[in-house]
């Protein structure tokens, strides 16, 4: 195996854990990946773990929030964020001789980011934007509001952006002591992909991560048990119907999961030569956008079909899009089907890899699974062993009827 094919780990006495991958070329790839997000937060702390992912760049005990957010982009660097239902996420793409200055910003905003007042005022108005923002676009609220009514009553069944109300009332301390209660040490890992020697990254990270004390925090996650089917529909003053078609699914861990993502692949994938793309789209014209995903959390997972369409063709859409879901479950896929889709995911999968950024996301929350990081070789092993049967078994279990659940915002 080549060095460019090994992801080298190493764990800090502190319970940090250090993750590398060599790549070519002068652009180097970090990530700070702690594994806390919107699941983690009591119901009276909704957003809260996005808001601190957003204050996390406002000022440290060395730097101003100007100095953060100038460190690495006065190089040309870009530096970004993100928070999830199970994680956040702090990453940056720069020069590779750009490490120690990468590496010592990361160590500084992850342990002596001060969250001052005046900064967390402005941001909660920056947050509610967002909020506001993303009530405009129903393609967006649809997809989040699918996935709350999917697991109402359980803590996954909550928006990640919080609501207004709630991100309005929050204070300093309401972010301490979610950090307090949620940002282990031993939940955190630091991962590069890039122009580096394993060794030489394990020792920068030692140098700016290794004199922190190890924090341990309890995991109080409840599992998802109750499933939840509905068929919902609400009247909404826009253009377009907007649908969603879906339900539970694999969670991250299930030996089942890369047959369901090839399931989706054929089902919706973004190749334009899906089926719902071509039988709907291209055969009728009905949808401007029709496609389907699956998500793998670490206890549960969700696939769905979301659609946009005129109001006037909604229902025949929707009994298009059951009849390709009935022929999934009933018609095994033939040899020639099955080889050109598999090849069709595992070429999807070597481009996606292509990209260091995207590699390293994947990577590094690959580290929380029980599986663990896979080389791209043994990813493409599994699919290669995928069969007909294994498509069919899978089509019957998720597409089944007591399984599926329908969201409307009917328009006009």
């Amino acid at each position: 195996m080549t060095e460019e094919n090994i992801v080298s780990q190493y764990v800090l006495p502190n319970g940090i854990t250090i993750l590398h991958k060599y790549r070519g070329g002068d652009v180097a790839h970090i990530a700070l990946m702690v594994n806390t997000g919107m699941r983690d937060e009591m119901p009276n702390e909704n957003g809260l773990a996005h808001l601190i992912e957003h204050m996390l760049f406002k000022g440290t005990k060395r730097r101003k929030a100007y100095h953060v957010l100038s460190c690495l982009e006065n190089v040309g660097g870009d530096l970004n964020a993100y928070t999830t239902k199970e994680e956040t996420c702090i990453h940056a793409s720069f020069l590779k001789e750009y490490y120690n200055k990468a590496l010592d910003l990361f160590a500084d905003v992850a342990f002596n980011s001060t969250y001052p007042e005046n900064e967390l005022e402005k941001e909660k108005e920056v947050v509610i934007d967002e909020i506001n923002s993303y009530l405009d676009s129903p393609a967006e609220e649809i997809c989040d509001e699918f996935e709350n009514m999917l697991y109402r009553g359980h803590e996954m069944g909550r928006n990640i952006l919080g609501t207004t109300t709630l991100v309005e009332s929050y204070n300093r301390k309401d972010l301490c002591r979610f950090l307090k209660n949620n940002y282990s040490t031993e939940r955190m890992v630091i991962a590069t992909v890039g122009n580096i020697s394993f060794e030489s990254f394990k020792n920068k990270v030692i140098r700016y991560f290794g004199d922190y004390e190890r924090v341990v925090t309890t995991y109080h996650r409840k599992p998802f048990v109750t499933p939840n089917t509905f068929n919902v529909t609400q009247e909404r003053n826009s253009h377009l119907s907007h649908c969603i078609i879906g339900g539970l699914s694999y969670n991250i861990d299930d030996t089942r999961k890369m047959s369901m993502v090839l399931l989706n692949n054929i089902l919706g994938g973004p190749g334009m030569n899906s089926r719902l793309n071509l039988n709907i789209r291209e055969k009728y014209g009905f949808a401007y956008t029709i496609e389907s995903q699956y998500n793998a959390y670490s206890d549960t997972g969700n696939f769905f079909i979301y659609l946009g369409v005129d109001p006037h063709s909604l229902d025949k859409t929707i009994n298009l899009v059951i009849k390709e879901l009935n022929k999934l479950k009933n018609n095994r896929l033939g040899s020639i089907q099955l080889s050109n889709a598999k090849s069709q995911l595992i070429g999807q999968m070597a481009l996606g890899s292509e990209s260091g950024l995207g590699e390293l996301i994947a990577m590094t929350r690959a580290a929380f699974t029980k599986e663990g990081i896979e080389p791209l070789s043994e990813t493409i092993r599994k699919i290669r062993n995928i069969s007909a049967d294994d498509i069919i078994e899978v089509s019957n279990d998720i597409f089944s009827q007591d399984n599926i659940s329908t969201l409307i915002f009917k328009g006009l």
